[in-house]
């Protein structure tokens, strides 16, 4: 036994038969926007006239055990469209890819199946209203990440990204008075809150969305951790590095002042988390599957027994319905 698995070991026997309290908050694990996706997937590999290998551009959720499950079964998973054979059938990811992707697509007359979330496609075609109308469309977001890139793609020309409220407030723009905002849908609630705010400041008459384009499921999970973090010693959200929403989940946990850590599954759980809890707050971002929440359980059970109980801020009953292309093959 190495030195890790030794200081593991003795954490676990010091813990003994302390019980403590698990609070799930819920709504959390997957939206509708992460199941329409996943399940285009499945379709498409359980289609019985399937002649060929199913690829997916760049991941199809922010996961790696949905990633690695839909893999396994035979998705090929590829960071650009020059890696899909001509005429194969490619499915872009629930972010959503910028109309230079999809002209690719067609260059290379492939079958495409979108499994952009409905509410990122909202996003799009906002941006393109905007930008049409002769304003500079202010995106706030993260660099780099893939519903930035493709949300941005809409209107190049007339669209800056930015990331926090100092960055509205230095923000330079050809007319002052022709501005408008738009937001990823995964970003953290109050902390668009704040940059929005400091738009307004900036450019009075800034104008945006109809409706919060921060998605239903990001606001609800962050409502509910919010309320669980406040009633617990430690917080641990299920979801993978990359995922946007999972990290802002974590970031409404640690302003509730206790200490929170986003784990891919219950292997990455540490001893020294545990062990001074009493309760442990628990919830799960929207691209991670259900089943997790139950290894995590099982994983904590190393350190004593458990009362698990469950903190429900709200109920989602939304449902997209499955892309076109999938439907038709169906």
């Amino acid at each position: 036994m190495n030195e890790t698995a030794c200081a593991t070991a003795l954490l676990e026997a010091k813990s003994g038969d302390r019980r403590r309290t698990v609070l799930l908050a819920a709504p959390r694990s997957f939206c509708a926007g992460v199941e329409r996706a996943i399940d285009a997937v499945e379709r498409l590999l359980a289609d019985p006239e399937r002649t060929g290998p199913i690829y997916v551009r760049k991941q199809i959720v922010h996961n790696t055990h949905v990633v690695a499950d839909l893999a396994a079964r035979g998705a090929v998973f590829v960071d650009e469209l020059d890696a899909v054979p001509p005429g194969a059938t490619v499915v872009f990811s629930a972010h959503g890819v910028s109309p230079a992707v999809r002209a690719a697509a067609a260059a290379r007359q492939l079958t495409v199946v979108d499994a952009t979330c409905p509410l990122v496609t909202k996003v799009h075609s906002e941006a393109k209203r905007f930008a049409a109308h002769g304003n500079t469309v202010v995106l706030i977001g993260h660099r780099g990440h893939e519903e930035v890139e493709g949300t941005a793609g809409e209107a190049p020309e007339a669209t800056v990204v930015i990331e926090s409220p100092a960055q509205a407030l230095a923000l330079t723009v050809p007319d002052d008075e022709r501005v408008c905002f738009l937001t990823q849908t995964t970003l953290s609630v109050q902390e668009t809150a704040e940059t929005v705010a400091a738009l307004r400041q900036r450019f009075p008459r800034l104008h945006g969305p109809a409706g919060a384009d921060i998605c239903y499921a990001s606001t609800n999970r962050q409502r509910a951790v919010e309320e669980v973090a406040a009633r617990s010693d430690v917080f641990l959200v299920i979801g993978s590095v990359n995922s946007s929403n999972s990290q802002r989940m974590v970031d409404v946990a640690r302003r509730q002042g206790i200490p929170a850590h986003l784990i891919d599954d219950g292997t990455e759980i540490r001893a020294e988390w545990i062990i001074p809890a009493g309760t442990v707050g628990l919830s799960a971002g929207a691209s991670a599957p259900a089943r997790l929440v139950e290894e995590v359980l099982r994983a904590l059970r190393r350190y004593g027994p458990l009362t698990v109980r469950e903190h429900v801020s709200s109920r989602e009953q939304v449902f997209f319905a499955p892309p076109a292309t999938v439907r038709r093959r169906s």
